[in-house]
């Protein structure tokens, strides 16, 4: 992919202040000149928080007919890929050409994965082998495939999806090496611009080991940034959002968070570009959620001057 995308990930507070107008918010975020919107995933996270990411994205993309939307990312090893595959066949139907699918193990909440009854060590291994039916799934016919979790006997999705998007997070070598294998990209999450250019390469070699050639990359950059009308004050609000979150000092995120008005988020960003980033998923935040939109808007304006 030449041309710059950037994508508003929509966090499930964002997602309920709008409830039923989902349209409406659609429509907001196309009129500040972004490409499309990034849902994530959770089944039961931290006390039971999430929201479904394919549950949202169909609700989404019927909300609206043009933008772009995708999952950042999809917990691929809590479900049974006949069953995912049954559900981005009908999305493709819904809404043909839209939704891109990022997928991943996460993993940061043990539990999570007990109440599902999937042991917490197994996740990379159930991805790895999920990606490999799912794939065969979507690409149409009778599928037959006895692995270490899953079995089936002449399996088959009709619309088959042969042209979805599909693109791999994680920071650890071994989602490096799923990409390779499986997607046309690389999510990268909490890195710095000189990470990201190592990691895309070795998803790249991966790929030519395992025989694929001719991909079109879409590798992503996905993270936070925090706009207010300057730095110190979009710092401030990082802080305290980041460490109610995630229970860590901001300093652990401070040089992986863009913070200020849209130019300083812009040139933050700006040696991601240069790696050969063009596609950004911005996980904005800002005194208001239409604040947010309108400065994720802006990056999205100066970028396309790059």
């Amino acid at each position: 992919m030449n041309a710059i995308q950037v994508c508003f990930l929509l966090r499930e507070s964002q997602v309920a202040e709008f409830g039923n107008r989902m349209a409406a918010l659609m429509k907001r975020i196309e009129r500040a000149g972004l490409d499309g919107v990034v849902v994530g995933d959770h089944v039961s996270f931290n006390g039971g928080q999430g929201t479904d990411g394919l549950i949202q994205a169909a609700a989404l993309l019927a909300a609206h007919d043009r933008l772009t939307v995708k999952t950042g990312i999809y917990l691929l090893p809590l479900r049974h890929p006949v069953a995912i595959a049954r559900q981005l066949a009908t999305i493709s139907q819904i809404a043909p050409g839209r939704l891109v699918f990022g997928v991943g193990v996460g993993g940061e909440d043990p539990h999570e994965y007990e109440v599902c009854e999937v042991p917490h060590k197994e996740r990379g291994a159930r991805a790895d082998e999920g990606l490999t039916l799912l794939k065969r799934l979507l690409a149409g016919g009778p599928v037959t495939h006895h692995g270490r979790f899953f079995n089936v006997e002449e399996a088959e999705i009709v619309p088959a999806v042969p042209d979805l998007p599909l693109i791999v997070g994680g920071r650890s070598n071994a989602a490096l090496r799923r990409a390779g294998r499986f997607a046309e990209g690389w999510i990268g999450v909490w890195i710095s611009h000189r990470r990201f250019a190592e990691a895309t390469a070795t998803v790249e070699a991966e790929a030519s080991a395992a025989g694929r050639a001719g991909v079109e990359w879409r590798h992503e950059h996905q993270g936070w940034c925090f706009f207010d009308r300057d730095r110190e004050s979009a710092k401030a609000r990082a802080a305290a959002t980041l460490e109610h979150a995630y229970r860590v000092p901001f300093e652990k995120f401070s040089r992986y968070t863009p913070c200020g008005t849209p130019e300083d988020v812009a040139a933050a960003l700006r040696p991601f570009f240069d790696g050969g980033c063009r596609t950004f998923n911005l996980v904005a935040e800002g005194p208001s959620l239409d604040y947010a939109i309108d400065c994720a808007g802006e990056v999205r304006g100066a970028m396309a001057t790059w």
